[in-house]
């Protein structure tokens, strides 16, 4: 599974709980967004873009990437992925375990991010300074950092990310 697939394709399926499915639909987001948050990190909050678990027994095997640089690396648009989506899973639960890992994969981000907030492709490129720049990711983050500043219970962080999601609009 990609962190796309894992954190993108829940709103619908929230979606479609509030509008006309039924609970179990909520349900089997929120199961999904436990195991991800489980599978898909590691411990500083850095996402691998692929997730492989046995067909059998369904247990995680390893993290990679088939997008990013390395396995070990830091790949943006995954990563914005991951902060959108826990935003929204937060947005749709109320559930303050969502919140607080909302937190930390945008910490693991916002930490890494250059100046101009535009980040490289892959936050461990060696070819940074001269790396790609992926403005989808910043488009994405920008959109989630303006949905996690109206949601956030830490006002401190609430302005921090919505003046940060500003200066994203800005620069892109």
């Amino acid at each position: 599974n990609t962190i796309m697939d894992n954190m993108m394709n829940l709103e619908m399926l929230f979606w479609a709980a509030k509008n006309g499915g039924n609970k179990s639909l909520y349900d089997i987001a929120v199961r999904h967004a436990e195991k991800t948050m489980e599978n898909h990190f590691r411990e500083d909050g850095g996402c691998y873009h692929v997730a492989v678990y046995d067909t059998i027994s369904g247990d995680f095997i390893l993290g990679c990437t088939h997008q990013g640089y390395a396995d070990n690396s830091l790949w943006a648009r995954g990563q914005a992925w991951a902060i959108y989506g826990y935003t929204m899973v937060y947005r749709e639960t109320g559930d303050k375990t969502f919140l607080r890992f909302a937190e930390k994969v945008t910490k693991c981000y916002l930490d890494r991010l250059p100046k101009d907030m535009i980040p490289y492709w892959d936050f461990d490129d060696p070819m940074i300074p001269n790396a790609l720049r992926d403005a989808s990711a910043a488009a994405i983050v920008s959109s989630a950092l303006l949905q996690l500043s109206k949601l956030e219970d830490n006002e401190s962080l609430s302005r921090r990310y919505y003046c940060t999601a500003v200066k994203m609009i800005k620069e892109l």
